[in-house]
C-alpha cells in the first residue's frame, strides 16, 4: 500500500489558510453580537470609506474594522481617544490571521457623548435665535418675589434658598415642584415656566436641574429651552 500521498505518520497537516479559516469558523460560531465599550487607537479612513482602529484597555487592544455601508452613518468623527461603544462580530483576517473584530454599530460612550449632544442642542437653538439678546428682560436689582423651578427636595433647592437668604433677603419665594429627572421632566418644567410667564405674580424665576449631567432631564429636548425663549424675566442663580 503506497501511503506516500498522505500525510507522515497519520497526522493532520493543515495549510495556514485552512487553519485560519477553521479559527475563525470555531470564532464566529462561539460569539454571538457583542458589545464592547473602550478607547479608539490607530484610527484610520482610507478612501475607500472603511474605517478601521483598535478598540484598547490599559490590558489589551483589539484590531477592528467597520466597512462603509456602516461607517457611513456615524453620528460622530472617530478618533484616537474617543471612548465609544460598540457592537460588533468576533471574527479573523484571513490574510494576516490576525484576531478582529467587524464592526456593525458605534456611538459614543457615557460622558462625552451626553455633552456632544447637550452642546449640538444649544448650537441649534442658539441658530434659531432663541438666545439673541433682544428676547431677555432686564432683571430687577432686588426681586420682591421669586419663583424657583425645581425639585422640592434634593441639593438643588437648598443651593438656590440659600443664594436668595444671603443676595435677597426680604424676597418672597414661591417654589414651584417640578421633576428634574426623566421621562415626565421635560414637559413638566416646560410647564411650570409658562404658567409662571402667564401669572405674571414674580419679580423673577430661576431654575434647577440635577448635577450629574448623565442624569439631567431634558437634554434631548427642546421643550424647557423654547418654555424659557417666552418673554419672561429669568434667570439661573450661581451658587
Amino acid at each position: 500500500m503506497d501511503n506516500s500521498a498522505g500525510p507522515p505518520g497519520g497526522r493532520l497537516v493543515l495549510s495556514p489558510s485552512a487553519l485560519v479559516r477553521m479559527a475563525r469558523d470555531v470564532l464566529e460560531d462561539a460569539f454571538p453580537l457583542i458589545w464592547v465599550e473602550a478607547e479608539i487607537s490607530n484610527c484610520s479612513r482610507p478612501a475607500s470609506g472603511h474605517l478601521y482602529f483598535n478598540l484598547k484597555d490599559a490590558q489589551a487592544q483589539v484590531r477592528c474594522a467597520m466597512f462603509r455601508p456602516k461607517s457611513q452613518y456615524l453620528r460622530f468623527k472617530p478618533a484616537d481617544g474617543v471612548r465609544v461603544l460598540a457592537r460588533a462580530r468576533v471574527s479573523l483576517y484571513e490574510a494576516r490571521g490576525e484576531f478582529q473584530l467587524i464592526v456593525e454599530h458605534m456611538e459614543e460612550a457615557g460622558e462625552g457623548a451626553l455633552l456632544r449632544a447637550f452642546e449640538q442642542l444649544k448650537a441649534r437653538l442658539a441658530a434659531e435665535g432663541l438666545f439673541d439678546a433682544a428676547r431677555k428682560r432686564p432683571l430687577p436689582a432686588l426681586p420682591r418675589r421669586i419663583g424657583v423651578i425645581t425639585s422640592p427636595s434634593g441639593a438643588a433647592i437648598r443651593d438656590v434658598l440659600s443664594v436668595i437668604s444671603r443676595r435677597f433677603p426680604l424676597a418672597e419665594v414661591d417654589i414651584m415642584p417640578v421633576p428634574v429627572q426623566g421621562k415626565d421632566a421635560p414637559p413638566a418644567i416646560a410647564g411650570a415656566i409658562a404658567a409662571a410667564s402667564k401669572a405674571r405674580r414674580h419679580d423673577v424665576c430661576c431654575s434647577r436641574a440635577a448635577a450629574d449631567r448623565s442624569r439631567i432631564c431634558g437634554r434631548s429636548t427642546t421643550k424647557p429651552w423654547r418654555a424659557q425663549s417666552t418673554p419672561a424675566r429669568s434667570q439661573s442663580f450661581p451658587r
